[in-house]
């Protein structure tokens, strides 16, 4: 990790109604990282992804991506920093095979030719540990499958242009739903991913399993009424004495943490 800021957040907001899920958030990614967000649920996490990506305005405060100031959402401007998302449900199409998924925006915004994108795809699936699915759909594959193809989907640049790569990827809650076995092998993909060439060193990772925080993550912030109310690394994690993390990760309902229901 270097100390170069890749994304910043300066007194971000934004709210849903009368609900303000984030109330002047700062936070900075560095290159080269492994941030992990946590907190309980309904408390912005998902939301700080979505206005990382650009895929959500906020209601103020700015963005700064390599230091220049980011201006309306993802598609309206011409950043140099390429962001992939996965998201909580892996979100493939259906009617897709696994290679169509996987090289979407290559068949939609490239020249390439087809069998070229194939190719392309099979080296991401490869990655993530699935050759030779590419003619399957979604619905023939196991939640772990899905969620891996949606990394490769995630992983998957242009080679004719360099901007068009993920320099960071934002997981939401990727082991979610999956058994210890499979959330291991998640795990386990997404240092492989941030450690193999080629591929962007730098993620944000929202996860509530205590496995996943300690095994993906190395810096933590702790969201809580939409302010970050605490960080750190992953071992201080299991000797601060702050209130809110020691019941979070205890899974006390007594302590600060409103329960709700």
């Amino acid at each position: 990790m270097t100390n170069e800021p890749l994304i910043e957040l300066k007194g971000v907001s934004k709210s849903f109604g009368s609900n303000k899920v984030l109330d002047n958030i700062d936070l900075t990614i560095y290159r080269g990282e492994a941030l992990g967000i946590i907190g309980p649920s309904g408390t912005g996490k998902s939301t700080i992804l979505r206005v990382i990506a650009g895929l959500l305005l906020p209601d103020a405060g700015e963005i700064y991506v390599q230091g220049v100031r980011r201006k309306g959402l993802i598609e309206d401007g011409d950043e140099t920093v390429g962001i992939g998302m996965v998201f909580q449900q892996a979100a493939l199409f259906d009617s897709l095979t696994v290679e169509e998924n996987v090289g979407f925006l290559l068949y939609q915004n490239s020249k390439m030719s087809r069998s070229r994108i194939r190719d392309l795809v099979h080296t991401k699936l490869e990655m993530v540990g699935l050759p030779g699915i590419g003619d399957l759909y979604p619905s023939e594959l196991s939640g772990g499958m899905r969620k891996r193809v949606s990394f490769a989907r995630a992983i998957m640049s242009n080679p004719d242009n360099d901007r068009e790569g993920p320099e960071i990827l934002l997981y939401d809650e990727p082991t979610a739903g999956l058994d210890p076995i499979a959330s291991t092998v998640i795990e386990d993909l997404i240092r492989h991913l941030q450690q193999a060439q080629g591929v962007c060193s730098t993620y944000a990772i929202v996860t509530h399993q205590d496995s996943t925080i300690r095994r993906t993550a190395d810096r933590v912030i702790f969201l809580y009424q939409g302010r970050v109310q605490w960080q750190g690394t992953v071992s201080e994690i299991d000797s601060t004495d702050h209130p809110l993390i020691r019941q979070f990760m205890s899974g006390s309902v007594q302590g600060p943490i409103q329960v709700v229901g």
